[in-house]
């Protein structure tokens, strides 16, 4: 049988039919928010004069990264041990199928 999955766009600030995500940055953190052409527009329109002004920033490296890089092999180690006692066939390397977290995250409230 054949599904059809429909996502709709609300626009975050009026509730009305969105149009865009917009992605920014703000003092280190991510945001993302679901706009009108509209209000996207106003959104850029307001950043504009600090856009043009500023310079783009490049990726930060160093020990933050490698400290995600390690916890997600941690995380790997125990869906793969988890895999197989419950089991699933997993490598001992590489990605880990997304059947196999999906499986995980529901078996861990996840």
């Amino acid at each position: 049988m054949a599904q059809e999955v429909k996502v709709i766009l609300v626009d975050d600030l009026e509730g009305g039919t969105a149009d865009e995500t917009v992605r920014f940055s703000l003092d280190g953190s991510n945001f993302e928010i679901d706009l009108s052409t509209e209000h996207a527009q106003q959104l850029r329109d307001a950043l504009q004069p600090f856009v043009a002004k500023a310079r783009k920033a490049q990726p930060r490296g160093g020990a933050k990264l490698k400290a995600v890089s390690s916890s997600r092999t941690q995380d790997a180690s125990a869906v793969r041990a988890w895999a197989r006692e419950n089991g699933y066939t997993v490598s001992d390397r590489g990605r880990v199928q997304s059947e196999i977290l999906e499986a995980y995250r529901r078996a861990h409230g996840g």
